[in-house]
């Protein structure tokens, strides 16, 4: 899952992406609302956190034209404790959530797993795929109940997967989605970590689409003629 995160505060703005990074997320980062708006506008991510009062264009203005544009990513806001008006106004906005400063890291990190969760049309933290659990509140992995460690790139790319399980996924859209600006991407390097994947969960969760990208199957699935895991 890629981030952005929109705030003025380096010092903050630093706290919120190094915990999110930390929780395997991707994250971008802006500084002010012109910057903001642009990566928000031509980048496609799965979560941003937004605050409201920034330089150069404010919060709301932000998230207005992103709406105005058909970004439809949720978006997190960040407010101050005691302005109830700027709460009113985000979701007024398009926002989905707000965090008042200040605030806990954990609330920051709950509140955007929820959001991602239910963008993905998930009830709960746990990420179901025949034998194969994952917990996105704890990112621990289980196949058949037994735990399997992952590198920061792989429980990445499998917790992708399998919030989109059911859909098959671009290689070209899992790139976009599983690094921030600065990595050098290559489409390349995810069939490598697929294989990886593949490799500890040691059960066929991953099928491959020739010609159109991976997929995550959902319970009563059945295999199809056009499909591989090669």
């Amino acid at each position: 899952m890629r981030l952005l995160v929109v705030e003025d505060d380096r010092d903050l703005n630093r706290q919120i992406a190094t915990a999110l990074e930390k929780a395997g997320y991707a994250v971008d980062r802006a500084y002010d609302g012109e910057d903001g708006w642009f990566l928000g506008d031509t980048e496609p991510y799965d979560a941003v956190v937004l605050d409201i009062g920034l330089p150069k264009r404010d919060g709301i203005s932000v998230l207005e034209a992103w709406r105005r544009a058909g970004r439809a990513m949720p978006v997190l806001i960040l407010t101050a404790r005691d302005r109830w008006s700027e709460k009113v106004q985000g979701f007024d906005a398009g926002a989905d959530d707000y965090v008042a400063k200040p605030f806990h890291m954990e609330e920051i990190l709950a509140r955007l797993r929820a959001l991602l969760r239910r963008a993905a049309g998930h009830a709960t933290n746990e990420l179901v795929a025949g034998p194969v659990r994952l917990d996105t509140r704890t990112g621990r992995v289980t196949v058949n109940g037994a735990p399997i460690k992952f590198t920061s790139h792989e429980y990445r790319l499998l917790a992708y997967l399998m919030h989109h399980a059911g859909r098959i996924v671009p290689r070209s859209e899992i790139v976009e989605h599983l690094y921030d600006q600065d990595f050098d991407r290559d489409s390349n390097t995810i069939e490598v970590f697929v294989g990886r994947l593949r490799k500890k969960l040691g059960v066929d969760a991953i099928q491959t689409v020739r010609g159109l990208g991976y997929l995550v199957p959902v319970e009563g699935d059945g295999g199809s003629s056009d499909k591989s895991s090669r």
